[in-house]
């Protein structure tokens, strides 16, 4: 990334990021246990921009990468169950901190109660909660759908918009979410969705020195082409959880062992 300038010697101005984080202190009450970590500001607002053009030997060995996965999983698609654009978001939100499969069990009786975006929009948040307890943080993701059921009704018609920076809008949606909605349930690929493994792995790999999700997102993409976008992600969490684990990675059985330079690993 290129060096910043040298400060000016003029008289101190307020940080835009002090001022960010002041008025997203949270508000007065205990939360349900440990609150999900919070996304940066560049991560709710939506502002990843690609990186600077990556060098052609990174690149080449990125897309050496792309292509070993992509022969190991010749099917990329989110883990979460869902049918459309609305039942992705409710389960990526409902993700945030759970796993995958204990999410698959708690949306078919989601949608049994609540099978429309407006009928969610009406529904009372307690029994939301009640519903969504097993994902955790219940408090924060049962208000947050509300939100965006409600925001969808009455800003956009009743539809899952089709923008970034619309999505971002939606409470629960930050750029992960609204990444791996527009890729997996609109063929969209804004930019790529960056979770805990794709942020272990971009690291390990030695693609990111950064464990900022905004800054990993804007970093991977000038390595693979805008058509891979969503499927790098796929291929991440899919390998993460095979392979590259967090604690016990499988470096001996590992197919990227040749290109990885093992960065954070004894």
């Amino acid at each position: 990334m290129p060096a910043k300038p040298p400060a000016k010697k003029t008289a101190p101005k307020a940080k835009p990021a002090q001022a960010a984080a002041s008025a997203a202190k949270p508000r007065a009450g205990k939360p349900a246990g440990k609150a999900p970590t919070k996304p940066t500001a560049g991560a709710r607002a939506g502002t990843a921009k690609t990186g600077p053009a990556a060098s052609p030997k990174d690149r080449a060995r990125a897309q050496e990468v792309f292509a070993i996965l992509a022969a190991r999983y010749p099917a990329p698609a989110p883990a979460l169950d869902y049918t459309d654009a609305w039942s992705l978001l409710v389960a990526t939100v409902l993700a945030a901190q759970c796993t995958d499969a204990r999410v698959n069990t708690v949306t078919p009786e989601f949608f049994r109660r609540w099978p429309s975006i407006d009928s969610l929009a009406k529904a009372d948040v307690l029994e939301i909660e009640g519903v969504v307890r097993s994902t955790g943080f219940f408090h924060n993701k049962a208000k947050n759908l509300k939100a965006a059921a409600t925001r969808i009704m009455e800003v956009y018609g009743g539809e899952v918009p089709r923008t970034m920076a619309e999505l971002v809008t939606l409470g629960g949606v930050a750029r992960k979410t609204a990444n791996i909605v527009l890729g997996s349930a609109f063929g969209i690929n804004e930019g790529i969705a960056v979770d805990t493994h794709v942020t272990r792995l971009s690291f390990r790999l030695g693609f990111t020195e950064s464990r900022d999700a905004v800054i990993i997102e804007r970093e991977l993409m000038p390595l693979f082409e805008r058509s891979q976008w969503a499927d790098i992600n796929h291929f991440l969490v899919y390998f993460g959880r095979e392979v590259c684990d967090a604690r016990k990675p499988k470096c001996d059985a590992c197919p990227l062992a040749h290109l990885c330079p093992r960065k954070g690993l004894k």
